[in-house]
């Protein structure tokens, strides 16, 4: 039965509410579209905790809102939709995902249902068997969403969670008993993702991509069992996270952050204390100066906490949850810029600021699509921006390792020949436009683009927004850092420090020009003064400065 007809029959989704105990031999689509809101408000609960698993301590770390965004626009499809062949629902979930997939681990999410609905197809109620069998085709299809697979991720997840679903499957009629084997697998994936991961490890972090999926599966066996969504203090224990202290009403609480001074500090009793306050704790510091993060619902308690043992400084108190608003208006700020072709190839970039969005511009890019770190775009907005090029041929240029699934997937749903250069960074993407021929076919192009992109030298310079060991690099919060190619390499006290390391680091005085993009929290004046350092130590090199308008990365360096 279909929306826009006579009410459904909800008996199976009021028996699961009414008697959580009984035994649930299948799935309609009714009961599915509530498991899918289910997973969704508890994904939604975790969101800020999932971020907090960045590997790197750079201001990226929104594992959690891509998939909290994916899984938004995949409930979209069928919140009003009242049909009971699972089969159906399944398929408009799975285009709901990938529509709005953002981000590797959204798009990874999307193909997960993609496989799903394609094992269901047909399909008005599952059973065991083939709830199990659609997991097997859900992982299979994420696998070979990938170009290159990697273990201990998201994927691992998916696939360990797989298996134990056909063994449940293979001696219980009990869907509640496959799916809590299922989250079970699942959470026991995630703690294992550091030991198949190296990096994981050295950073103390499990994957953030499965750990969300981990918190989606549980969301829908939460409904299975007729629970309530609130935290579930077992889980965050379990992957060495503080709980959130929420309820559905209070929204996301405060960031809190502040300074203690005083004497005889002891940095691991504050660390115990602040830890009972909140969760996403950071507490650093010696003996007289402690810095201090919590994310809470009463910022007044570690705040009064602070005050017993010493003078407070820096104290900042921000509400997440208007924060989080923000975010989302920054997603939904979709609509590209956009300049005539010059050709018969139309390209499409995504530029983090309107500086660079001006720079692309000037280059000749097509269609200029808002975009970045923190702020990946999703596949239809991507989508939207090929089709407005009024060409048959067009090429993307991510100019982010996180955007280039996406990028990809928009290249699958378009009707033109799309292609797309993995550019990682704005320099990369900067170079392969200005590589473009026009005069040329989109094969030629493609590849002396993707050649002129790996030719660039990038340096990014932000503040680390954790403490963390990567790459044998020991950060604190609040340090200046740097990243070579997207690859953490330096720390210090001030970006000139730390571009000046980097910049030795790639020898560039083998090169003939270095370009200074500097980002919004950065003056003109400020830069140029920056730039005159870097001429007076490679007094041979053409050094250029442009306004590139990035949030979050002060400085941002192309080096050719």
């Amino acid at each position: 039965m279909t929306n826009g007809q006579h009410s459904p029959n909800r008996e199976g989704e009021l028996a699961i509410r009414q008697n959580p105990e009984a035994p649930v031999s299948v799935c309609d689509g009714l009961q599915f579209r509530a498991m899918i809101q289910s997973g969704l408000a508890w994904l939604e609960h975790h969101q800020q905790a999932i971020n907090a698993l960045n590997v790197y301590p750079v201001p990226d770390g929104d594992t959690g809102t891509n998939m909290l965004l994916t899984m938004q626009s995949a409930f979209q499809e069928v919140y009003d939709l009242l049909e009971e062949r699972v089969g159906v629902v399944a398929q408009k979930v799975a285009h709901g995902a990938l529509m709005g997939a953002r981000g590797n681990s959204g798009v990874i999410l999307s193909q997960i249902f993609r496989g799903f609905a394609r094992a269901l197809e047909g399909i008005a109620a599952f059973d065991t068997v083939q709830f199990a069998s659609a997991l097997r085709e859900a992982a299979a299809t994420a696998y070979k969403g990938v170009i290159k697979p990697v273990e201990g991720t998201i994927l691992t997840v998916i696939r360990e969670a797989a298996e134990a679903s056909v063994i449940a499957a293979a001696s219980s009629r009990d869907l509640r008993h496959v799916l809590e084997q299922v989250v079970h697998a699942a959470r026991e994936s995630v703690i294992r993702t550091p030991t198949l991961l190296p990096v994981l490890a050295e950073a103390g972090v499990v994957d953030a991509g499965g750990q969300g999926l981990a918190v989606i599966l549980e969301g829908m066996l939460r409904y299975m069992r007729g629970e309530q969504v609130e935290m579930d203090r077992e889980l965050a224990a379990a992957v060495n996270l503080q709980p959130f202290h929420l309820g559905k009403e209070e929204g996301y609480g405060y960031d809190v952050q502040f300074i203690i001074h005083g004497e005889n500090l002891n940095v691991e009793e504050i660390r115990e204390a602040i830890a009972t306050m909140g969760d996403s704790v950071m507490v650093v510091g010696d003996s007289r100066m402690v810095k201090v993060h919590v994310h809470s619902t009463e910022p007044g308690t570690p705040i009064n906490y602070g005050v017993r043992l010493g003078s407070l400084s820096r104290v900042i108190v921000e509400n997440m949850q208007d924060q989080y608003q923000e975010f989302v208006a920054s997603k939904a700020r979709v609509a590209p810029s956009r300049v005539e072709p010059l050709g018969e190839i139309g390209t499409v970039v995504v530029a983090p600021g309107q500086g660079f969005t001006e720079v692309f511009e000037s280059l000749g890019a097509n269609a200029v699509v808002s975009g970045g770190q923190t702020m990946n775009p999703s596949t239809e907005e991507l989508l939207n921006a090929v089709e407005s090029v009024p060409t048959r041929e067009v090429i993307i240029l991510p100019n982010n390792k996180n955007i280039i699934m996406a990028a990809e997937q928009a290249k699958a749903l378009s009707t033109k020949k799309v292609e797309v250069v993995p550019t990682v960074t704005v320099p990369q993407g900067v170079s392969a436009l200005l590589a473009l021929n026009y005069q040329a076919d989109l094969a030629t192009n493609i590849q002396v683009m993707t050649e002129a992109a790996a030719a660039i030298q990038t340096i990014e310079v932000t503040t680390a927004v954790r403490s963390v060991q990567v790459n044998g690099v020991a950060v604190q919060e609040g340090e200046t850092i740097g990243l070579v190619n997207g690859e953490l390499k330096f720390k210090g006290e001030s970006p000139t420090q730390v571009i000046r390391l980097a910049l030795q680091e790639i020898a560039a005085e083998n090169y003939e020009i270095i370009t200074l993009y500097y980002g919004e929290s950065v003056t003109a004046d400020q830069a140029q003064h920056l730039a005159d350092e870097i001429k007076s130590w490679y007094p041979d090199q053409e050094v250029e400065v442009v306004d590139g308008g990035q949030p979050h990365y002060s400085y941002i360096l192309s080096v050719e």
